[in-house]
Protein backbone atom coordinates (compact mmCIF):
# COMPACT_ATOMS: atom_id res chain seq x y z
CA UNK A 1 0.00 0.00 0.00
CA UNK A 2 1.49 3.49 -0.91
CA UNK A 3 1.39 5.63 2.05
CA UNK A 4 3.92 8.18 4.24
CA UNK A 5 4.19 9.22 7.62
CA UNK A 6 3.87 12.67 9.17
CA UNK A 7 4.98 12.75 12.76
CA UNK A 8 5.73 15.95 14.90
CA UNK A 9 8.91 15.40 16.97
CA UNK A 10 8.61 16.48 20.73
CA UNK A 11 11.02 17.49 22.96
CA UNK A 12 12.23 20.62 20.84
CA UNK A 13 13.11 23.09 23.17
CA UNK A 14 12.73 26.84 22.15
CA UNK A 15 15.74 27.85 19.51
CA UNK A 16 18.33 30.55 20.17
CA UNK A 17 20.96 32.01 18.35
CA UNK A 18 23.92 29.76 17.69
CA UNK A 19 21.98 26.21 19.10
CA UNK A 20 23.18 23.28 16.90
CA UNK A 21 20.02 22.38 15.27
CA UNK A 22 20.91 18.60 14.14
CA UNK A 23 22.27 17.73 17.73
CA UNK A 24 18.80 18.74 18.71
CA UNK A 25 16.96 17.29 16.29
CA UNK A 26 18.76 13.51 16.78
CA UNK A 27 18.36 13.98 20.51
CA UNK A 28 14.57 14.51 19.89
CA UNK A 29 14.51 12.01 17.34
CA UNK A 30 15.87 9.37 20.54
CA UNK A 31 13.75 10.58 22.76
CA UNK A 32 10.45 9.96 20.91
CA UNK A 33 12.46 6.31 19.92
CA UNK A 34 12.52 6.89 16.19
CA UNK A 35 15.11 6.30 13.75
CA UNK A 36 16.22 7.82 10.49
CA UNK A 37 15.99 5.82 7.45
CA UNK A 38 17.38 6.54 4.00
CA UNK A 39 15.42 8.37 2.07
CA UNK A 40 13.05 10.10 5.14
CA UNK A 41 12.79 13.82 4.68
CA UNK A 42 12.87 16.52 7.97
CA UNK A 43 10.85 19.54 7.16
CA UNK A 44 11.64 21.78 9.75
CA UNK A 45 10.03 25.09 10.55
CA UNK A 46 11.43 28.47 8.88
CA UNK A 47 11.39 30.51 12.20
CA UNK A 48 13.79 27.81 14.53
CA UNK A 49 16.36 28.38 11.25
CA UNK A 50 16.01 32.06 11.81
CA UNK A 51 16.50 32.13 15.54
CA UNK A 52 18.95 30.03 15.02
CA UNK A 53 21.62 32.02 12.59
CA UNK A 54 20.20 35.01 14.93
CA UNK A 55 18.30 36.41 12.10
CA UNK A 56 16.81 39.03 14.18
CA UNK A 57 16.44 42.57 13.57
CA UNK A 58 15.21 46.03 16.62
CA UNK A 59 12.54 48.31 15.22
CA UNK A 60 14.48 51.32 17.40
CA UNK A 61 17.41 50.63 15.25
CA UNK A 62 15.93 51.31 12.39
CA UNK A 63 15.77 54.52 10.29
CA UNK A 64 12.59 55.02 8.32
CA UNK A 65 13.28 56.43 5.04
CA UNK A 66 10.97 59.03 2.89
CA UNK A 67 9.86 55.67 0.90
CA UNK A 68 9.43 54.07 4.02
CA UNK A 69 6.77 56.61 5.18
CA UNK A 70 5.09 57.35 2.46
CA UNK A 71 4.04 53.92 2.03
CA UNK A 72 3.77 53.74 5.94
CA UNK A 73 0.92 56.17 5.77
CA UNK A 74 -0.86 54.65 2.48
CA UNK A 75 -0.73 50.94 4.98
CA UNK A 76 -1.04 52.03 8.37
CA UNK A 77 1.87 50.36 9.49
CA UNK A 78 5.01 51.08 11.56
CA UNK A 79 7.44 52.72 9.51
CA UNK A 80 10.39 50.94 10.57
CA UNK A 81 9.31 47.24 9.75
CA UNK A 82 8.24 49.01 6.54
CA UNK A 83 11.75 50.00 5.81
CA UNK A 84 13.10 46.48 7.27
CA UNK A 85 10.34 45.08 4.64
CA UNK A 86 12.13 47.19 1.80
CA UNK A 87 15.67 45.74 2.87
CA UNK A 88 14.44 42.78 2.61
CA UNK A 89 12.83 42.92 -0.58
CA UNK A 90 13.40 43.43 -4.52
CA UNK A 91 10.11 45.19 -5.31
CA UNK A 92 6.79 45.81 -3.66
CA UNK A 93 4.28 43.76 -5.75
CA UNK A 94 0.70 45.48 -3.99
CA UNK A 95 0.03 46.72 -0.93
CA UNK A 96 -3.10 47.91 1.10
CA UNK A 97 -4.31 48.57 4.69
CA UNK A 98 -1.88 46.57 7.32
CA UNK A 99 -0.36 44.52 4.26
CA UNK A 100 2.52 44.61 2.03
CA UNK A 101 3.44 41.91 -0.71
CA UNK A 102 6.28 41.80 -2.07
CA UNK A 103 9.46 40.04 -4.02
CA UNK A 104 11.97 39.36 -1.04
CA UNK A 105 15.65 38.73 -1.64
CA UNK A 106 14.87 35.19 -2.03
CA UNK A 107 12.30 35.82 -5.04
CA UNK A 108 9.39 34.83 -2.95
CA UNK A 109 6.26 36.41 -3.24
CA UNK A 110 5.71 37.39 0.03
CA UNK A 111 3.83 39.27 2.36
CA UNK A 112 5.73 41.41 4.72
CA UNK A 113 8.95 40.33 3.18
CA UNK A 114 8.23 36.97 5.86
CA UNK A 115 8.98 39.46 8.54
CA UNK A 116 7.50 38.01 12.02
CA UNK A 117 6.58 39.10 15.33
CA UNK A 118 4.85 36.08 16.83
CA UNK A 119 6.34 33.46 18.91
CA UNK A 120 9.54 35.54 19.65
CA UNK A 121 10.67 37.33 22.74
CA UNK A 122 10.38 41.06 22.72
CA UNK A 123 9.99 44.04 24.29
CA UNK A 124 7.68 46.68 24.21
CA UNK A 125 10.30 49.18 24.50
CA UNK A 126 12.31 48.06 21.21
CA UNK A 127 10.21 45.75 19.42
CA UNK A 128 11.73 42.55 17.87
CA UNK A 129 10.78 41.02 14.69
CA UNK A 130 12.15 37.79 13.12
CA UNK A 131 13.78 37.86 9.06
CA UNK A 132 13.93 35.03 6.83
CA UNK A 133 17.10 33.33 6.56
CA UNK A 134 19.50 34.55 4.09
CA UNK A 135 19.49 31.42 1.84
CA UNK A 136 17.50 28.50 3.55
CA UNK A 137 18.35 25.81 0.68
CA UNK A 138 22.13 26.63 2.10
CA UNK A 139 20.68 26.22 5.57
CA UNK A 140 18.62 22.92 4.58
CA UNK A 141 22.27 21.34 2.76
CA UNK A 142 24.24 22.47 6.02
CA UNK A 143 21.48 19.97 7.90
CA UNK A 144 21.31 17.11 5.36
CA UNK A 145 24.98 17.02 5.32
CA UNK A 146 25.73 17.37 8.90
CA UNK A 147 23.02 14.57 9.57
CA UNK A 148 24.65 12.43 6.97
CA UNK A 149 28.24 13.02 9.10
CA UNK A 150 26.68 11.81 12.34
CA UNK A 151 24.38 9.14 11.06
CA UNK A 152 25.29 8.17 8.30
CA UNK A 153 21.79 8.33 6.56
CA UNK A 154 20.99 9.89 3.59
CA UNK A 155 17.90 11.88 4.29
CA UNK A 156 15.77 14.95 2.91
CA UNK A 157 15.57 18.38 4.21
CA UNK A 158 12.73 21.07 3.64
CA UNK A 159 12.41 24.28 5.26
CA UNK A 160 9.00 25.68 5.24
CA UNK A 161 7.29 28.87 5.70
CA UNK A 162 3.73 29.63 5.72
CA UNK A 163 2.65 31.91 2.49
CA UNK A 164 -1.15 33.50 1.50
CA UNK A 165 -2.12 31.82 -1.87
CA UNK A 166 -3.74 34.51 -5.09
CA UNK A 167 -7.59 33.84 -5.24
CA UNK A 168 -7.45 31.87 -2.06
CA UNK A 169 -8.05 32.11 1.61
CA UNK A 170 -6.10 31.05 4.26
CA UNK A 171 -2.28 30.17 4.23
CA UNK A 172 -0.54 27.16 3.87
CA UNK A 173 3.21 25.82 4.55
CA UNK A 174 5.56 26.02 1.43
CA UNK A 175 9.19 24.68 0.68
CA UNK A 176 11.62 28.00 0.97
CA UNK A 177 14.64 26.28 1.32
CA UNK A 178 15.31 21.88 0.33
CA UNK A 179 17.81 19.75 -0.19
CA UNK A 180 18.10 15.94 -0.76
CA UNK A 181 14.56 15.54 -1.34
CA UNK A 182 12.48 15.69 -4.66
CA UNK A 183 11.14 19.25 -5.49
CA UNK A 184 9.21 19.18 -8.97
CA UNK A 185 7.64 16.12 -10.26
CA UNK A 186 7.77 16.62 -14.26
CA UNK A 187 4.87 14.83 -15.76
CA UNK A 188 4.96 16.85 -18.90
CA UNK A 189 4.66 13.79 -21.88
CA UNK A 190 3.31 11.27 -19.70
CA UNK A 191 -0.04 9.78 -19.84
CA UNK A 192 -3.03 10.06 -18.41
CA UNK A 193 -5.76 7.05 -17.40
CA UNK A 194 -6.98 7.43 -20.80
CA UNK A 195 -3.83 7.74 -22.98
CA UNK A 196 -3.75 11.52 -23.29
CA UNK A 197 -0.75 13.20 -23.10
CA UNK A 198 -0.03 15.52 -20.50
CA UNK A 199 1.06 18.68 -21.40
CA UNK A 200 1.75 21.01 -18.52
CA UNK A 201 1.50 19.70 -15.59
CA UNK A 202 4.28 20.04 -13.08
CA UNK A 203 3.75 18.78 -9.22
CA UNK A 204 5.26 20.67 -6.61
CA UNK A 205 6.14 17.80 -4.37
CA UNK A 206 8.19 19.96 -1.82
CA UNK A 207 5.37 22.04 -1.29
CA UNK A 208 3.20 19.42 -0.93
CA UNK A 209 5.24 18.14 1.77
CA UNK A 210 5.92 20.98 3.27
CA UNK A 211 2.05 21.97 3.62
CA UNK A 212 0.97 18.51 5.07
CA UNK A 213 3.73 19.46 7.85
CA UNK A 214 1.78 22.65 8.66
CA UNK A 215 -0.81 21.03 9.71
CA UNK A 216 1.05 18.96 12.34
CA UNK A 217 3.03 21.86 13.04
CA UNK A 218 0.44 24.41 13.75
CA UNK A 219 0.44 28.20 13.71
CA UNK A 220 0.45 29.37 17.21
CA UNK A 221 1.55 27.76 20.30
CA UNK A 222 1.90 24.02 19.66
CA UNK A 223 5.61 24.08 19.61
CA UNK A 224 6.29 21.31 17.19
CA UNK A 225 8.52 22.93 14.26
CA UNK A 226 10.41 19.60 13.00
CA UNK A 227 8.62 17.08 11.65
CA UNK A 228 9.67 13.86 9.73
CA UNK A 229 8.25 12.15 7.04
CA UNK A 230 8.67 8.72 6.43
CA UNK A 231 7.87 6.89 2.87
CA UNK A 232 9.56 8.93 0.72
CA UNK A 233 11.76 7.53 -2.29
CA UNK A 234 14.89 8.62 -1.89
CA UNK A 235 15.66 11.40 -3.77
CA UNK A 236 18.73 11.93 -6.72
CA UNK A 237 16.88 15.24 -7.50
CA UNK A 238 19.49 18.21 -7.47
CA UNK A 239 16.97 20.92 -7.42
CA UNK A 240 16.25 22.97 -4.15
CA UNK A 241 13.54 25.16 -2.99
CA UNK A 242 14.15 27.82 -5.87
CA UNK A 243 13.30 25.57 -9.11
CA UNK A 244 9.37 26.35 -7.48
CA UNK A 245 9.69 29.81 -8.08
CA UNK A 246 8.35 30.97 -11.46
CA UNK A 247 9.85 33.29 -13.74
CA UNK A 248 8.60 36.68 -13.06
CA UNK A 249 8.13 36.85 -17.27
CA UNK A 250 5.88 33.73 -16.35
CA UNK A 251 3.91 35.46 -13.71
CA UNK A 252 0.39 35.37 -15.23
CA UNK A 253 -0.52 37.52 -11.93
CA UNK A 254 1.80 40.12 -11.87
Amino acid sequence: MNKIELTALEEIPLINEGDNLVEIILIALEKNKISLNNGDVLVIAQKIISKSEGRYAFLNEINPSPEANELSNKTDKDPRLVQLILNESKEVIRYRKGVIVVENNLGLIHANAGIDRSNIESDNENPRVLLLPLDPDKSAAEIQKEVLKQTQIKIGVIINDSSGRAWRNGIVGIAIGSSGAKVLSDLRGETDLFGNTLEVTEVGIADEIASAASLLMGQGKEGLPVVLVKGMKESSDMNNAKALIRKASEDLFR
